[in-house]
């Protein structure tokens, strides 16, 4: 429970943060830290909490580091997530395996469906007041016809959905059982996510490859967010009495070849020239798909990533900025904020959960 005095905010109650080693997770932490909330997140090995204590570091919050609790455990592993579990009241579950191979499918199953349907019937065992999940733009319906796409837009079973948004459309099916037996949850989806850091997994690798150069123009469009405006938004929907609903998280819609522009002009690198036809990638993902099956390895692109690379799909941020009164940081100075970062070498200071 939660007493506000004068915009001052007295808590008894103890927040367990699942995937607090990633990069939503660690500013997540901070953002709770900050506003003097108890706090425990889990870890599946040392150096990703060392890696955290060097991201408050870079930020000018080392200070705070020693505030979080930390418990060794695993979404997957019941036995160490039950002792993590122990007097929390509330639960941010971020913790997620991203991949957009089609051979992950079964580490995404388990993962990303399985670890929330375990996370979410211990929040039921234990009486957990309230979850809010991470999900993602990945698990709302399409507008083919250019039209917004909002959190009512309904999930097409028929397309041909990539991995990745099929398990986080199952770990959101979990999470809406947990409200038909009384959790009280808040599902937010993050458009693509910017943020320093993480350049290994993810949209840190794109922003990576960008940074560098990267060659080729797409016209696909999507949402993008930045990660601190992602933190902002779950701490305010859990303060909040609004429960059981979901909340597009974009600050802005922007084409691929924008992003990359962008970026380009902000790192003082080409931008990016060659333009990529629909021809061109249906030839790709082919060539990728017959490449695996002589050597296997990892997937380059999948022929459901060839076409989103294409699609242009507008998402609406209305409710979250009506319900909140949320302004969000705005896609050029997101970029401006990474680049700053690139440049003076903090990318070495945090790699992905």
């Amino acid at each position: 429970m939660a007493l506000n005095i004068k915009g001052k905010s007295y808590f008894s109650r103890m927040i367990l943060v699942t995937g607090g080693t990633g990069l939503v997770g660690a500013h997540l932490l901070l953002s709770l830290i900050e506003k003097g909330e108890k706090v425990r997140a889990i870890y599946r090995s040392q150096h990703k909490i060392d890696q955290v204590k060097l991201f408050f570091g870079t930020s000018g919050h080392g200070q705070l580091f020693g505030k979080i609790s930390w418990a060794k455990a695993d979404i997957n592993d019941v036995p160490s997530l039950r002792e993590a579990f122990c007097d929390v009241t509330h639960v941010y579950h971020a913790a997620a395996f991203i991949s957009f191979d089609p051979n992950d499918y079964f580490r995404l199953k388990k993962a990303n469906i399985e670890g929330t349907a375990n996370i979410v019937n211990l929040c039921l065992d234990h009486g957990i007041e309230k979850l809010c999940y991470v999900s993602s733009i990945a698990t709302l319906g399409d507008k083919e016809d250019g039209n917004t796409i909002t959190e009512e837009t309904p999930w097409n079973p028929d397309m041909d959905h990539n991995t990745y948004a099929l398990s986080k459309y199952g770990a959101e099916m979990e999470v809406w059982r947990a409200t038909q037996e009384g959790l009280d949850v808040v599902i937010v989806n993050p458009g693509l996510i910017l943020g320093s850091g993480f350049y290994d997994s993810g949209s840190g690798k794109m922003i990576a490859e960008v940074a560098k150069g990267f060659k080729y123009r797409l016209d696909g469009v999507t949402g993008y967010v930045d990660v601190r405006d992602v933190a902002t938004c779950m701490v305010e929907l859990m303060n909040s009495a609004i429960k059981n609903e979901r909340f597009i998280l974009v600050s802005e819609n922007w084409s691929f070849s924008m992003f990359c522009d962008e970026m380009a002009a902000q790192m003082n690198v080409t931008r990016p020239r060659i333009v990529l036809r629909p021809w061109m990638l249906s030839l790709a993902w082919r060539l990728d798909w017959l490449r695996w099956s002589f050597f296997r390895g990892e997937r380059s692109l999948s022929k459901q990533n060839a076409r989103s690379a294409l699609a242009k799909s507008y998402y609406s941020n209305d409710k979250v900025r009506a319900r909140l009164d949320h302004e969000f940081i705005s896609v050029k100075a997101a970029i401006s904020d990474i680049a700053d970062n690139l440049k003076k070498g903090s990318e070495r200071y945090i790699s992905s959960s």
